[in-house]
């Protein structure tokens, strides 16, 4: 049976808004983490088949081809391919899939998946409002069908995240309890070392920018709800960010081929939607799907990374499905370290990579919510 293997993930810190990556053209942003990652592994660079990078809002800096754009820039052979993946929050962890497919399928042995955003430079939904100054509509204004079935409220990440708090009773307070635990998890990994690994330097930055050592539960209380009679405050959402991240697939033949050693295989990849009105209540439809497609149970996965785009959507999740807590996110979240949406799938994917090699756990799930009521799942087996 084919096999897909991770020889090495690698991301770059993750910059506050404005923060030390902002300066970078994403391309070049982009560059950093793949330059990063084939430093770290015995691959002539034109032996890679593809680069596939998620990237959101490609307009400016981003359009183009930033997948292309990333892999010249630094200064990798021009042989070699790129195109880059949109699905939303997933775009990266979809890259990681379809790098997988491709070698699962024999059509390729080496590719690089990966992300990059700059939400300094582009702003988030840039690419969806742009159209406005041209006189197109928004994507959902105008569409009949969708008007048909979904009506004509408000679809928003904001309102769905209220949306959840609501369905599945999630105090504010719950919800503040949680994005401390984010805080507090990510200060101690970052003062314990243990992103240090999977981290890649940029220009004088070596460490995540957002977690926040100043955070307080008093604090958070004094924050006025993003919505009118909402539940959700600026402190219960992921922080908008800049980074990058890459990962090596490979196939059998090429780890034999060129001696590799690959710190762990995937075991099961897929993707689920749900209604796209409440929006990120997916991963909890796409989890179920993919232990019963791996013949798995909750009990059988040693850590969890699901994306904290909102502190009610992660917590719905862990309710439903009755997951511990103590096996999520366990060196903080989005909340706290920030959610660089078209790089965010692989940055959890090294970390995850990272914790299962440190706690010396088998098992590890990704999930994360996506625009448009969708959620990928991927699940790595660790390799001695």
């Amino acid at each position: 049976m084919a096999q897909a293997y991770l020889v090495d993930a690698v991301r770059t810190p993750v910059g506050r808004r404005g923060g030390g990556l902002s300066h970078l053209h994403p391309a070049d942003l982009g560059a950093r983490a793949i330059e990063g990652l084939l430093a770290r592994v015995n691959v002539d660079p034109v032996e890679v088949d593809d680069v596939i990078l998620g990237c959101v809002d490609t307009i400016g800096g981003q359009a183009g081809d930033v997948a292309r754009t990333a892999w010249l820039a630094a200064g990798f052979p021009e042989e070699v391919p790129g195109v880059t993946v949109d699905r939303q929050c997933g775009s990266s962890q979809q890259a990681l899939h379809f790098a997988a497919q491709a070698v699962l399928s024999g059509t390729a042995d080496l590719v690089v998946a990966g992300g990059v955003q700059s939400m300094s430079r582009i702003p988030i939904g840039a690419a969806m409002t742009v159209g406005e100054q041209f006189g197109f509509p928004t994507p959902f204004e105008g569409c009949d069908g969708w008007a048909h079935r979904y009506g004509s409220e408000e679809i928003s990440q904001f309102r769905a995240a209220d949306l959840i708090a609501q369905r599945w009773e999630l105090s504010r307070a719950e919800m503040e309890e949680f994005a401390f635990r984010s805080h507090s998890r990510a200060i101690e990994a970052v003062d314990a070392g243990r992103f240090a690994a999977e981290i890649v330097p940029v220009d004088g930055v070596e460490a995540d920018e957002g977690p926040r050592r100043d955070t307080s539960l008093e604090k958070m209380t004094a924050l006025k709800p993003l919505r009118p009679d909402g539940r959700v405050t600026a402190a219960l959402a992921s922080q908008i960010s800049d980074a990058a991240s890459a990962v090596l697939v490979a196939s059998e033949d090429a780890v034999r081929a060129h001696r590799l050693k690959p710190r762990a295989r995937v075991h099961h990849l897929s993707a689920r939607g749900a209604d796209p009105v409440y929006m990120l209540t997916a991963p909890i439809r796409a989890t179920r799907h993919a232990l019963a497609k791996a013949g798995m149970s909750i009990d059988d996965i040693d850590l969890f990374e699901v994306n904290e785009a909102f502190a009610s959507v992660v917590l719905a999740w862990a309710k439903e499905l009755k997951v511990d807590l103590d096996r999520v996110n366990v060196n903080g979240g989005a909340i706290a370290l920030g959610h660089p949406i078209g790089a965010t799938g692989t940055k959890l994917t090294a970390t995850l990579l990272s914790s299962l090699e440190r706690t010396g756990g088998r098992f590890g799930l990704q999930t994360m919510c996506e625009g448009g009521g969708q959620a990928n799942v991927t699940i790595i087996e660790r390799l001695p």
